[in-house]
């Protein structure tokens, strides 16, 4: 059973955001959030949630169901048993993690569809699959599940497609924050931005109603605080969130030789410390995640 305080308490309040949220969210043009998702966390309000009716919700999208269905059989979670429908799917998955499944499916659909973002979003499902593949690799720590790493692998940088079609002069900007080793991306966007990637990503996890730590790592994810020093809204799950989804980048990169930025130069030496490794062990892990990657491939 979820943890009913992982989900918004109060369906008054978290049906209608503060107006400064919402003329926040309006302004810059991020998505609403899905009726569906609204429909998840009412349930999981429940007593006893309903699963038979949250599967047929979720059965009238077809494309929906069968994405749910993938993700709970996907090999990057780990599950042994497999299941065939949707109701099986939410038990495996559990009302969070499938929540959250459910925002990462419905999320490529709110965004034309254009060949860049598909190369983005791609990228986006292979730092999830990675960073979930991790926690598998190196364990449990703070509560970040595979589930969680996955989740937050895809939305990590959902912001930038909503700065690409919301601030003209952003796709320069882009580039220069790729290619700066020395100042973070985030000071890079502010440079030339009214806001940044990783406030406008945070915003979208916060109406979306993404666990809390997936949103405070959102809006961290580039702040090198967050892996060496505690901050005020840092937790130690939102501190390993980010670490792993730096390093599954920093593997997804060298095995594909595609999206390279130079954050791993900035961020890595904080990550590995997180995480418990060393830079020797990068070698070693990035020749099992490519192995990882091929079977990934061949299963899906």
């Amino acid at each position: 059973m979820d943890d009913i305080s992982s989900f918004p308490a109060d369906e008054n309040a978290d049906l209608a955001l503060d107006s400064q949220l919402e003329a926040s969210l309006r302004e810059i043009g991020i998505p609403p959030r899905p009726r569906i998702l609204e429909l998840i966390v009412l349930e999981a309000r429940a007593g006893e949630p309903d699963f038979n009716y949250l599967a047929e919700l979720i059965q009238a999208d077809v494309a929906l169901a069968a994405g749910l269905i993938k993700v709970a059989n996907s090999p990057f979670l780990g599950y042994r048993q497999k299941t065939r429908n949707v109701r099986g799917a939410l038990m495996m998955l559990g009302l969070r993690a499938a929540a959250n499944a459910v925002a990462g499916l419905v999320m490529r659909r709110v965004f034309p569809p254009t060949p860049q973002l598909e190369r983005f979003w791609d990228a986006s499902q292979r730092t999830g699959e990675l960073a979930a593949w991790l926690v598998k690799r190196l364990g449990t720590r703070y509560g970040v599940t595979t589930e969680d790493a996955y989740t937050f692998g895809l939305f990590r940088d959902c912001g930038i497609p909503i700065m690409m079609r919301r601030f003209n002069g952003y796709a320069g900007v882009l580039a220069r924050a790729n290619e700066s080793d020395s100042q973070s991306f985030t000071e890079v966007e502010a440079s030339g931005m009214p806001t940044n990637h990783a406030v406008v990503g945070g915003l979208m996890a916060q109406s979306w109603w993404l666990p809390e730590d997936i949103c405070v790592a959102l809006r961290r994810h580039h702040d090198p605080a967050i892996l060496v020093e505690p901050v005020r809204d840092a937790t130690g799950a939102s501190c390993r969130q980010v670490a792993l989804a730096q390093l599954a980048e920093r593997l997804h990169q060298e095995i594909t030789g595609q999206n390279q930025t130079r954050e791993w130069g900035k961020l890595g030496a904080p990550c590995l410390t997180v995480l418990g490794l060393a830079e020797a062990d990068l070698a070693e892990l990035e020749r099992d995640a490519r192995e990882f990657l091929a079977e990934l491939v061949n299963t899906l």
